[in-house]
């Protein structure tokens, strides 16, 4: 029975029917805390330190925080290596010579090398070649039924694209690498399309739908599809590349890249691999972080009258801690991560680059309060809270800082982080099919009752 506006069956006393059923479930379905100590069950892939648990090989991308010293291992200022290449070295080429370099990162993520001048124009033709959706795409899938949530919206279409590929389920290699390089082009048009369809349903706005610019890197065709008048300055493309380049990949344990090669591991098609990926990446544990991060930072603004008052700061952050502010929930967003404890290398390369923006765009105030925010908070966490490692700013910290400074609306911030990973995921579902072999399969310990069956009329 379809009652209500949206079609979607159900009313409040299916509901509530529903809900008596979910007592059940929770009922039956708890395990005691006590059974993962005594099995030594290592919850969420991680030892008790928060160390990972080593579950596979790769060559794609290393994540350091630790390093040996005198047969111990401490932590250490973290770095990131793309295919043994220091991520710090590539943005600050990047900066330096005033180009952008999201492509050239991509080839190097996909085929294990740093492209010479004529390779990397190959690439980039290839990037425009494939830019493009198939036609009336946009109208038929898109506009036709616009979803709320953008993550939603870009994951079906990534699933409809299986239904217009002619090869959609050949496991080949080049076939493969085809897949993915097209579904790297195509992700800024999905994802901007999507908010455009969106916002015009929605919230009533115009309807601007721009065809991406050939000449343009991704960076520049993201700003050039979402703005009106498709202009930007290029400071404002060049934090966005900046924030792709931090954003394409980050070693193979986490969450959603672990999904890509898990799901891949089964032999199931690209498409398939990739929207699995993205429900990952919807996770609020994952990739939504940097909005939760521009939200508390609205909060901070209404609520600390002196932003150079660091007291006042200090108390603020105490009383988040302590579930008094913000959400309640005692988090102070931006804040740790799962592997980096002195320092987060992406933190430290965007606030450079976010510092100029803040001062292009008249926010240098707001600016200097992220940064005392991000020198104070962790003197509040090591006060308040037990810890096992050391604390400091992730990347989430200042991204949606800048993704703020830049207009794009927050229904973006994390499909925005998926433009960039894509990359990622396509260079470990590569690296997945040829070089593990197998299904990915780990073993969970049962450790439920064994009963016998009653008769319904015993019951």
């Amino acid at each position: 029975m379809l009652n209500n506006k949206s079609g979607y069956p159900g009313t409040d006393a299916l509901n509530k029917r529903v809900s008596s059923l979910s007592e059940i479930t929770l009922n039956n379905s708890q395990i005691d805390p006590s059974l993962y100590v005594e099995y030594n069950v290592k919850r969420g892939l991680r030892d008790l330190d928060g160390t990972g648990v080593l579950a596979g090989l790769t060559g794609i991308s290393e994540v350091c925080a630790r390093k040996t010293v005198n047969g111990d291992s401490i932590p250490c200022e973290g770095q990131l290596f793309y295919r043994g290449v220091n991520v710090e070295d590539i943005t600050s080429a990047c900066l330096s010579e005033n180009r952008h370099g999201f492509e050239e990162t991509v080839y190097l993520l996909l085929f294990g090398e740093l492209p010479d001048r004529e390779k990397l124009s190959f690439f980039k033709d290839l990037l425009a070649d494939f830019r493009q959706l198939p036609t009336s795409f946009v109208r038929d899938v898109i506009m036709k039924a616009p979803s709320r949530d953008m993550m939603n919206a870009l994951s079906r279409s990534v699933l409809t694209l299986y239904s217009y590929d002619d090869k959609a389920d050949n496991s080949d290699l080049s076939n493969v690498l085809r897949q993915c390089i097209f579904l790297i082009s195509v992700f800024p048009l999905l994802s901007v399309y999507g908010y455009q369809a969106f916002a015009y349903y929605y919230h009533g706005q115009s309807l601007y739908i721009h065809s991406p610019e050939r000449s343009y890197s991704t960076s520049e065709n993201i700003l050039r599809l979402l703005r009106p008048d498709g202009s930007f300055t290029p400071l404002e493309a060049a934090v966005l590349d900046i924030a792709l380049i931090l954003h394409v990949e980050h070693g193979g344990g986490n969450n959603s890249t672990f999904t890509t090669r898990v799901v891949s591991s089964s032999g199931t098609d690209t498409y398939s691999a990739i929207s699995a990926a993205l429900g990952s990446l919807k996770g609020p544990r994952h990739g939504g972080a940097n909005l939760k991060v521009t939200q508390m930072f609205e909060d901070i603004k209404r609520k600390v009258s002196d932003w150079e008052d660091e007291n006042e700061i200090s108390d603020y952050l105490r009383r988040v801690l302590n579930k008094e502010e913000f959400d309640g929930t005692g988090l102070i967003y931006g804040m740790g991560h799962a592997v980096y404890s002195v320092s987060d290398p992406r933190t430290t390369i965007l606030k450079s680059i976010v510092e100029k923006l803040a001062a292009e765009k008249g926010r240098s105030e707001e600016y200097s309060l992220y940064s005392k925010v991000e020198r104070i908070a962790p003197k509040i966490i090591n006060e308040q809270r037990k810890i096992y490692k050391g604390v400091s700013a992730n990347v989430d910290f200042y991204s949606g800082f800048a993704y703020e400074m830049l207009n794009l609306p927050p229904e973006l911030y994390t499909p925005i982080f998926a433009v960039a990973r894509v990359a990622g995921w396509s260079a470990h579902r590569l690296e997945e099919l040829i070089s593990a072999g197998k299904i990915i399969r780990p073993a969970y310990k049962a450790v439920l009752p064994r009963r016998n069956y009653v008769p319904i009329e015993n019951r």
